[in-house]
């Protein structure tokens, strides 16, 4: 597995979010992914949707994914 096919699944899936996916061991990776999808979810609904995209693939492929989800507000009020 490499980071960019874990962009485009996600990509392919949340076709509205920025996304961008570290890692170097194919195994572990970091992930932040923006999109406006998440107004008004909570953290965890955030991340079922980004699990979602990825499937059977969590807990296989992926090992271990760190993730960083944010609306496009929220990423702008962080870099102000």
């Amino acid at each position: 597995m490499t980071p960019e096919t874990i962009e485009q699944l996600i990509t392919e899936h949340m076709p509205e979010a920025r996304v961008s996916v570290a890692g170097d061991d194919g195994t572990h990776f970091q992930a932040a992914v923006i999109s406006p999808a998440f107004e008004g979810k909570p953290m965890l609904a955030r991340h079922r949707m980004v699990y979602e995209a990825l499937g059977a693939r969590m807990g296989g492929e992926i090992h271990a994914l760190s993730l960083r989800t944010l609306t496009p507000a929220e990423r702008d009020a962080q870099s102000a």
